[in-house]
């Protein structure tokens, strides 16, 4: 307390700059919380901020608490929205904040937005309202078109990141590149892959050469194997790659001369793309592949001798995202050539076309284990699973934050066994204390929640879909984890006992999501009528 009230009696702005040595917004959220004075030297020194539910806080609010703003993270939808469960015109709706922002922080400098509605009008808005802005993140974002993209080009003029992923985004032309001009040098991320339409190729030659400290190039597969090769001699300097099309009429001197440009490119940490790769080309990238720490295969199905060869050339990965194409000797080969592996995604080419007999299965997740100790981080699409390998998984790796187990076929048990998957779960949070996301599938009982609720005490986010358990499941996971913030229910038989379980909980949490689950619009009336705050949406 002593020391507290030491601290207290600083000048302000000494206090304040104290407070801007705290980098993590959590850090700073609780430092807020020790007295008024505290507040205040967070409320004038804060200029970062997170929002990770656009619904939980107004605009009136965030200015009167953050006067001083330079950089906000905005998310708007659910995540269920990626999966069509949520209605186009749902909102998050990102024109009202850009229009606060405007007024009260004309110096913003950042934003990045996550599922929120973004048309062409607001992109054009932020464009001519902030003289110093600087970066535009849009992740998962819809409503905009490439027309909106060219008034950032346009008008953007200090602009270092332009980073567009995974939007639903109506490609009107690939002009908009062009819209930069020709004096502007400051780019530092540029990544459009997911855009469909053809680029204007010359003006983003002219964009690279032109931006000499161009870190991320990440293009779409319009870009041909010949024009990366002329991007990479443009920017050796790159340390994120995610190419276009890597499928091109094999030729002697094209594949020279990419060898070469890789060869060139020493920084190279972060690779991606490589769309509809071809064993003749692959070899090419084999020398990039030294110092990578990041694979991401999730557009290319690689087979599993591909993956194998390209492995072997990179000792240093740490992150590596696939497709189940690689099959489980694929895994095996991850298995035996990443000692170092921290994070592995295993998406399905085809997740549905029940008809397919490929993919992964226990066998390859349990040789990863083996070979990979420091794995903490797993999202796992797989066609059948064992409640026995699962145990085995997290002994060979206990230091599990995030484990995302998704059994493609719904409701469905151990295969070997026909029991339920209740003990493989339970294996997960006994096991894995530091367990701070869980994703659980096949066939679950309550059993399986009583396990979460009693010994996942760091769980923040918690995805549950096609369980076969009661109201008491919810309930125990609701009671149990003090740390959840999240958590995401679909096609489950909880009801509204579940619901109302969780009234000294929901506060605390940035949300609950309930989807074709036994809810009813009287057990929505009564939450929003026992918790007013609240915002309840049917």
């Amino acid at each position: 307390m002593e020391s507290t009230r030491s601290l207290s009696s600083f000048p302000d702005k000494i206090l304040q700059r104290v407070f801007t040595h705290l980098t993590s917004n959590e850090d700073r959220n609780s430092a807020s919380l020790v007295c008024k004075t505290w507040y205040e030297s967070d409320r004038l020194s804060r200029t970062r901020v997170s929002i990770r539910n656009c619904y939980s806080v107004s605009t009136d609010i965030l200015v009167r608490r953050f006067p001083n703003l330079r950089c906000v993270s905005l998310k708007g939808k659910p995540r269920f929205s990626d999966f069509n469960l949520v209605p186009q015109d749902r909102g998050a709706d990102v024109h009202a904040w850009l229009v606060a922002f405007a007024d009260q922080y004309p110096f913003l400098e950042e934003l990045r937005l996550k599922r929120m509605a973004v048309n062409d009008e607001s992109l054009e808005f932020l464009a001519f309202s902030f003289p110093n802005f600087k970066v535009l993140s849009l992740l998962s974002c819809d409503g905009f078109s490439t027309d909106g993209l060219e008034a950032i080009a346009k008008y953007c003029k200090n602009l270092t990141e332009l980073d567009i992923q995974e939007n639903g985004v109506e490609d009107n032309s690939g002009s908009w590149l062009s819209f930069f001009p020709e004096s502007f040098t400051s780019l530092e991320v540029l990544n459009f892959a997911n855009l469909s339409s053809e680029v204007d190729f010359d003006a983003l030659e002219r964009l690279v050469r032109r931006c000499k400290s161009l870190k991320v190039l990440k293009v779409n597969k319009s870009v041909s194997l010949e024009q990366l090769k002329r991007l990479l001699v443009c920017a050796p300097q790159l340390v994120e790659l995610g190419t276009g099309s890597f499928a091109q009429e094999f030729s002697d001197n094209l594949y020279a001369d990419i060898e070469s440009a890789f060869d060139n490119c020493k920084n190279i940490q972060s690779l991606s793309g490589l769309c509809d790769a071809t064993p003749q080309y692959l070899r090419a990238i084999y020398p990039a592949c030294a110092n990578l720490t990041f694979l991401n295969l999730s557009y290319a199905a690689m087979q599993s001798d591909e993956l194998g060869k390209l492995l072997a050339h990179g000792p240093r990965l740490q992150r590596l995202w696939v497709l189940d194409t690689v099959g489980d000797e694929g895994l095996e080969a991850v298995g035996s050539n990443c000692p170092l592996l921290e994070e592995l995604r295993v998406f399905p080419a085809d997740p549905f076309d029940d008809e397919i007999k490929q993919g992964v299965t226990e066998a390859g997740f349990l040789a990863v284990s083996f070979g990979c100790p420091r794995l903490h981080y797993v999202l796992y699409f797989c066609r059948q699973m064992t409640n026995a390998a699962v145990a085995t998984i997290v002994q060979n790796c206990p230091d599990f934050t995030h484990f995302r187990l998704c059994i493609m076929n719904p409701g469905q048990p151990d295969y070997l066994t026909y029991q339920p998957m209740d003990e493989a779960f339970g294996a997960v949070v006994k096991t894995c204390t530091k367990i701070q996301r869980l994703s659980v599938s096949g066939l679950l009982t309550d059993l399986a929640f009583e396990y979460i609720g009693k010994h996942a005490k760091n769980l923040e986010i918690l995805s549950v879909a096609f369980a076969d358990s009661s109201d008491w499941g919810m309930q125990c996971v609701l009671e149990g984890c003090p740390k959840l913030r999240k958590l995401e229910i679909r096609d489950s038989p909880f009801g509204n006992a579940a619901l109302l379980s969780g009234l000294e909980k929901y506060e605390s949490m940035s949300s609950l999501w309930m989807s074709s689950c036994y809810v009813t619009m009287d057990g929505c009336r009564l939450l929003a009528k026992k918790m007013p705050r609240l915002n309840v949406e049917v």
